[in-house]
């Protein structure tokens, strides 16, 4: 990514020199599947970048819903974020553990929740660490921060929006998990899902985005990874993954293209792929 834009991306150069200013809140939203045997706070507790607390994204959810982290109803965003310190007038950071996987779903969630002062910090952890910059292992003092937000519902689509998407063809549908994943060819990793895609949708694989060092590519790049998966990158496009984590991937990534309509499936395969009476396509 060639420029700093504190409301989509920035690099560890423009981390560094900010690290230290009195409204940066720096969050660590590392998060693994269940079944990899990592477990995400405890490798914040042993090392992160100094100042980053840790945002839970399993536990900063919808717990009233069946499906996994779906987003956080306002008042709960609130608290939580009031709790970690995190308030109006702050620029907030927010990296993950493999370089561009998890941090945009945060990215996103404030979005959702009206906050545009939000960047992910491009490469991550990883390329912190590989600069050999400062780590730490201390939790931050953290202050209450007063926070007021304001839900930005066409951000996010429910299932019956993404099935009328899907009919009437109005705004494309990009999938953010695997080819493989998405012809139905590879099983899904929640178990009684089905295999396949929502018909219409097109495959853009979120690692077709990323550089080998997991930092995000140019806006040529990104471009040339839309167009190539038959995304029109000046149309309404509606983001989806396995659980709504990676597809917050492509919104990001849309962002910094300067589209101004992208929405993001919250419910994703995780829902989709759950009820025999939606239509699937493969291959």
């Amino acid at each position: 990514m060639a420029t700093d834009d504190p409301r989509t991306l920035v690099s560890t150069e423009w981390l560094a020199a900010h690290l230290n200013d009195p409204d940066l809140r720096l969050l660590d939203a590392s998060w693994h599947f269940a079944d990899s045997g990592r477990n995400a706070r405890e490798e914040y507790e042993a090392e992160h970048i100094p100042g980053a607390r840790f945002f839970d994204i399993d536990e900063i959810s919808d717990q009233r819903s069946a499906l996994p982290h779906m987003a956080p109803p306002p008042e709960k965003f609130i608290s939580r974020m009031r709790a970690m310190g995190v308030g109006d007038g702050h620029q907030v950071v927010v990296y993950d553990s493999k370089g561009i996987w998890s941090a945009p779903r945060v990215w996103w969630t404030f979005r959702l929740m009206g906050k545009t002062d939000v960047a992910v910090l491009d490469g991550g952890l990883p390329k912190w660490k590989a600069e050999g910059r400062p780590l730490e292992d201390m939790p931050p003092v953290v202050r209450d921060r007063h926070i007021t937000v304001q839900r930005q519902a066409h951000l996010v689509k429910d299932v019956s929006q993404v099935a009328s998407a899907s009919k009437l063809g109005d705004w494309q549908i990009a999938d953010a998990r695997s080819a493989e994943r998405f012809r139905g060819e590879a099983a899904e990793p929640r178990p009684g899902l089905r295999a396949g895609h929502i018909p219409g949708a097109k495959s853009v694989p979120f690692l077709t985005l990323l550089n080998p060092d997991n930092t995000m590519k140019d806006e040529a790049g990104l471009r040339a990874a839309f167009e190539a998966a038959g995304i029109d990158v000046a149309r309404p496009v509606i983001t989806s993954c396995g659980s709504g984590v990676t597809a917050a991937v492509l919104s990001l990534a849309l962002e910094i293209l300067g589209n101004r309509q992208h929405a993001l499936y919250d419910g994703s395969w995780s829902e989709w792929g759950m009820y025999p009476d939606l239509k699937v396509e493969k291959g």
